[in-house]
């Protein structure tokens, strides 16, 4: 029987196929490499990101090495993130399992966090929130988001230290440290949202309204907290977007 003039060779898919991965290997690589490159300008020259990391010294919280890493975050949409949800051991207060350091894709997938959810919802599991930022290297848009999403997750990281904060069980704390970053980062800065075209006559307010509707997506991203997370920035917006610690006041009022 002769072949279907339209049959494609398997070896020219075979081909094709590699070539695809080797060029998503590249762009991978190369996405890594400029933001790393980010994160070393924000730490030696944005006076932000010093101050804030000066600032966890003096409260006796050295950051841990290598606390802001470029991580492939796949089909997420966010920026970065701030810590690690572990399970610990409740008679040796030691983590039940090791983190991967040398993993560069994202640390965890909802779906691992909700499994950990359930299993202290259910057994009364301790679970502890770990230190470390990410970026997510394949949605930065230039330096300065970057430099933002650093300070962004610099915030959350000073809430950890000068207080007995729990954003994975009270959604008060929770919303009330990303009030925080949304306000301080410069994330909710006018020029961002008229670029982003969401404020185009509606001057008056526009900070308190980003802040606020940035601060609920990020609470809903907590499972615990998902159902209600507009009542609970509302709940703590008043008092927490005036609480400009440690900068005696906005930075970007400076």
């Amino acid at each position: 029987m002769a072949s279907n003039s339209t049959d494609i060779d398997p070896a020219t898919i075979a081909a094709a196929t590699a070539e695809a991965k080797r060029k998503d290997k590249e762009k991978t690589a190369k996405e890594k490499e400029t933001c790393e490159t980010y994160i070393k300008k924000g730490l030696n020259r944005n006076v932000t990101v010093q101050f804030l990391y000066e600032q966890l010294l003096q409260l006796g919280c050295k950051p841990p090495d290598n606390m802001i890493r470029c991580l492939d975050c796949k089909d997420s949409k966010r920026g970065g993130g701030f810590g690690v949800v572990e399970e610990i051991d409740v008679g040796t207060g030691s983590s039940t399992k090791k983190l991967n350091k040398n993993n560069d894709s994202c640390t965890q997938t909802r779906k691992e966090i909700d499994a950990l959810l359930e299993k202290q919802r259910n057994e009364g599991t301790k679970l502890r929130l770990l230190p470390e930022i990410y970026l997510c290297q394949q949605h930065l848009r230039n330096a300065a988001h970057a430099e933002e999403a650093m300070v962004h997750e610099l915030i959350h990281a000073i809430d950890m230290c000068r207080t007995k904060m729990d954003p994975i069980k009270n959604c008060i704390h929770l919303a009330c440290t990303e009030i925080r970053a949304e306000n301080l980062s410069g994330e909710c800065h006018w020029l961002r949202e008229v670029q982003g075209g969401r404020m185009t006559t509606d001057f008056v307010g526009h900070g308190a309204k980003c802040v606020k509707r940035r601060a609920a997506l990020s609470v809903k991203a907590n499972p615990n907290c998902a159902d209600k997370a507009e009542e609970y920035v509302d709940a703590a917006f008043e008092r927490c977007y005036k609480d400009t610690f440690p900068f005696d006041r906005h930075p970007n009022l400076r």
